[in-house]
């Protein structure tokens, strides 16, 4: 599968990340899928995480009362996703966790 594309909606740095994970493993497309949706996440939270910096934490209400801005749950939330697609992968790990580590291409070159 290493002559797959990376999906252009990506930002450059994360498609790069994918194209390197798309290199290094031996994917099945439902891989490929869960990796596209850890991209999109990350994506996502990086976004959230630029408006927090420029627009701040919390806003006041009509009424003047303090309230968390939606980008922070967005970006909590994506962050969240992120981590959870993979440990799906279960790219990160260097022992096999019950034989479920996707194999690295890597490892199948002789």
């Amino acid at each position: 599968m290493t002559d797959l594309k990376a999906p252009a909606h990506l930002k450059a740095a994360t498609r790069r990340w994918w194209l390197d994970v798309v290199g290094t493993y031996d994917l099945e497309p439902h891989h490929v899928k869960l990796l596209t949706l850890a991209a999109e996440a990350w994506d996502r939270a990086e976004e959230a995480r630029k408006a927090v910096r420029k627009h701040g934490l919390t806003y006041n209400t009509r009424l003047g009362e303090p309230r968390a801005r939606p980008e922070v749950a967005i970006e909590r939330d994506s962050r969240l996703g992120f981590a959870r697609l993979l440990r799906e992968l279960d790219l990160d790990t260097e022992v096999l966790s019950e034989g479920r580590r996707v194999p690295s291409l890597r490892s199948n070159r002789s």
